[in-house]
Order: structure tokens, then sequence, then C-alpha cells
């Protein structure tokens, strides 16, 4: 049986550079579960790893659609799955990294996401009460068909709102009960990153002001040049939006980059819902101890000798 090591915990902790660190050391390749990273042409405000390390260390599941694309959990799933299958048959280890706990949840656990075909009509009308500022109330829509689902889907993940719904219309139960679970065929060890609450926002608000000194205006105003936008779920992203609302005249600059930072500090705070400190799966680490490299190596180490 194979390993798949996954690297968790809130954005901006560092978790890229240490899957990149863990694949030198055990010769792996780096599959991508930053639910932001598929998107074509979204570098600077989803944090990509650059292109020479992506040269140094195969990464895969990142610019695989466009921003006006469709794709679902069980598309990346399956080539989560997929990926992960075909680095192990190359003799490597496979390395799960990202923030997104949908998407990691989807891996660990092997959900079975629902096979319910589309209502198009249904999708359509959600998605234009949607553009017209309507995501909260879709939101809450869907808080009263089924809490069980809600606690578990972002409010600004407005596709996977919209499937929950039209899921229950036409099955006629709730989605959350349509989720059901297979493992899957390898092991898994978990590694999660942690920090003081204060240090974590201290480090993504030097992340934003990185992120528009490397140019995230000149990003959104290509993306809008291409013809991609702001309604599009891809473009509700943290920064994204904000940085459009300003171009747009919505805003000025510092009240976009402020919101950019409050929206993170919020987004922090729900990524330790899906992944908690007392889940005892996770092996948490917090970066601002000493040698936690070495540790996590010897971590590593120890899983995979021991399978």
């Amino acid at each position: 049986m194979g390993c798949l090591v996954v690297v968790v915990g809130p954005t901006g902790i560092g978790k890229s550079s240490l899957g990149i660190y863990l694949a030198k050391r055990f010769q792996g390749e780096i599959i991508n579960s930053d639910s932001r990273q598929i998107y074509r042409y979204m570098d600077i405000g989803t944090a990509k790893p650059s292109i020479e390390e992506r040269a140094i260390i195969p990464h895969h599941l990142i610019d695989i659609i466009n921003p006006d694309e469709n794709f679902s959990l069980a598309q990346f799933q399956e080539l989560a799955f997929k990926t992960i299958d075909e680095i192990l048959q190359r003799g490597k280890l496979p390395l799960l990294v990202g923030g997104s706990g949908l998407y990691v949840r989807a891996v660990v656990e092997g959900w079975q996401t629902p096979k319910v075909p589309p209502d198009i009509e249904f999708r359509k009308h959600l998605e234009q009460r949607a553009e017209t500022g309507e995501t909260l109330a879709i939101y809450e829509e869907l808080k009263k068909q089924d809490p069980d689902a809600a606690r578990n889907i972002d409010p600004r993940n407005v596709r996977r709102v919209i499937r929950a719904l039209e899921v229950i219309r036409i099955a006629r139960v709730p989605f959350s009960s349509l989720q059901k679970k297979k493992l899957p065929p390898f092991q898994t060890m978990i590694i999660g990153l942690t920090a003081d609450r204060d240090e974590l926002y201290r480090r993504t608000d030097r992340r934003v002001d990185d992120m528009i000194e490397r140019g995230l205006i000149e990003e959104v105003k290509n993306l809008f040049m291409m013809g991609y936008s702001l309604h599009l779920p891809s473009m509700s992203s943290i920064g994204y939006r904000q940085v459009g609302d300003y171009l747009e005249g919505k805003m000025n600059l510092e009240s976009a980059i402020y919101q950019i930072k409050t929206e993170t500090h919020r987004f922090i705070r729900h990524q330790y819902n899906w992944f908690r400190l007392a889940d005892p799966r996770i092996k948490w680490l917090n970066i601002q101890e000493n040698a936690i490299e070495e540790r996590v190596v010897e971590e590593v180490g120890r899983f995979i000798n021991n399978l």
C-alpha cells in the first residue's frame, strides 16, 4: 500500500515552502489542494509557487482551468486520486499541499459525491441571483434547508452552495445525507502548521502588502482586459474582489487593502473549522518553535518506514 503526506494549515503560514522542503528530502511531488490555484492567470493573489520552484519540484493541479470555467469537487477528487496513483507508480512520494479544507478532506476521507444530474435552469436562476449581489441570501436558503451542509461550505463558494441546493431540489433529501465515505487505498499522514493568532494576522498582513507591491492590481486589470468579470466565482476570491471594486471606483485603494486583510483574518478563522487543533489525525507543529523542519522530517521518515 502506498502513502500520502498532507500539509495543511491556515493561509500564509508556509505550507508551500514546507511541501517543497519535504519533496526535496523524500523524492516527492506536490499536488495542489488550494481551490484558487487551479485557475490560470491568477498567480499573485493566490500565492502560487513560483515558476522556479515548480521547475525544481513537480507540482500538479495548478493552472488547469480558465477563470470562467466550471470545476467541481468531484473533478478535483478524481484528478487528485489519479495523480497520487501516478506519483506512487513512479516510486515517488505524493504530497498534498494546501489550505482548502473541502479539497483535502474529500481526498483523505474518500468522500463519495452525490451522483445527481444538474438542473440547468435552476442553476442559472441562482447564478443570476448571485451576480446581482444575493450570494449571502442564497447561502441563508441552504442554512434553512440543510444546516449540516451549510456548516461545511464556505459562503463565498457560490458554485458549491448552488450545487447543494440543486441536489436538495432534485433528490428531495438533505445534501449532507448523500455524502458517503470510502477510505482511499493509501495510508495518510497529515501535518498541520499553526501559530498564535496574532502572528498569523501579522504574517498575512505583510503578505497582502507584498502582493500589492508585486503587482496584484495589474494582475486584476489584465483579468478584466481578458474579459473575466467580478461576477465569476473565481473572481470572488479574497484580493481579486476588493481590487476589482477599487478598479471600478467603488472604494479607494486603502479601503481595498484593509478589506483584503480583514477578510483574510476571517478566512483563517474559518480554516480552523476544517483543520481543528483537537483533531487526532493531524500532527500539529507551531512555526514559532525551533527546528520544526527537522521534526517534520523525522515524523515523515518514521511514517514511511513503518508502512
